[in-house]
């Protein structure tokens, strides 16, 4: 997994492309007996809100930005100006995959995101679905290529990992499949949950990720003099200072 890709300025675009590139991959794959729809969750947010998760962008009017100030003494005539508190909306993307005949929500494909990772009340409402989709006979995958912020819980002791990947079987549950991996190692591959007696197509996401990478051309959009954000610990930062020089060195010659 590339550190660098976790960018607020990038993950947005990183996060719906690859959403788009997995149900690309997957569609067909597991035509004719089901389907794979791309659906939305919109998210109303303040511009602070914005700011927090990275997105300032967004923000109808960068005045809005600005802290609140104590209040002016009324002008004796005239017109003054004033800043109103303004929202937008911020949209991400995620997979259903449906049996073709019945129509039923066999698995849920989730790729997390900052607003559902590290904003209070984007996290309460992503738990609050997750909550329903495990106590449901719907299998859930769900895909944290996200270093900030919180895990998703879990029963017992948490696991030391960067990036995880949970694939919970309806028919397996409380237990779940948990594949934590570093930034070091590269992204397991996994094996979609369907409905018992079905072949179910193995998700290569490492190459799936960097396809879309390269097509996306996302190299352009990345200054990799900088550390990445969040930054690296020591240790993985110096791997990754290795590895981009190797990288560099390559190209050069």
């Amino acid at each position: 997994m590339a550190p660098y890709l976790e960018h607020p300025a990038l993950w947005p675009d990183v996060h719906n492309s690859l959403i788009a590139a997995l149900r690309d991959d997957l569609a067909p794959r597991v035509a004719p007996r089901y389907y794979v729809g791309l659906e939305r969750r919109a998210y109303l947010l303040k511009s602070d809100d914005l700011a927090f998760i990275g997105r300032p962008d967004l923000a109808v009017a960068p005045m809005a930005l600005t802290p609140q100030k104590s209040a002016r003494p009324l002008a004796a005539a005239g017109v003054i100006t004033v800043e109103l508190p303004l929202k937008d909306e911020v949209a991400e993307n995620y997979l259903e995959v449906h049996e073709v005949t019945t129509g039923i929500l066999v698995t849920v494909i989730e790729l997390l995101s900052p607003i559902n990772k590290l904003h209070t009340d984007g996290r309460q409402k992503y738990e609050r679905k997750r909550e329903q989709i495990l106590g449901s006979r719907t299998h859930l995958v769900e895909i944290d290529l996200l270093r900030a912020g919180a895990p998703m819980p879990l029963s017992g002791e948490p696991v030391a990992c960067d990036y995880r990947i949970l694939v919970s079987r309806a028919s397996q549950r409380p237990q779940a499949h948990l594949y934590p991996f570093s930034v070091r190692q590269p992204i397991p591959s996994f094996s979609l949950p369907l409905l018992p007696g079905d072949n179910e197509p193995e998700v290569e996401l490492g190459q799936i990720l960097h396809a879309l990478y390269a097509r996306a051309r996302f190299d352009l959009r990345l200054d990799y003099g900088q550390p990445p954000v969040p930054a690296l610990p020591v240790q993985d930062a110096a791997w990754a200072n290795e590895l981009m020089g190797s990288l560099t060195s390559r190209r050069s010659g």
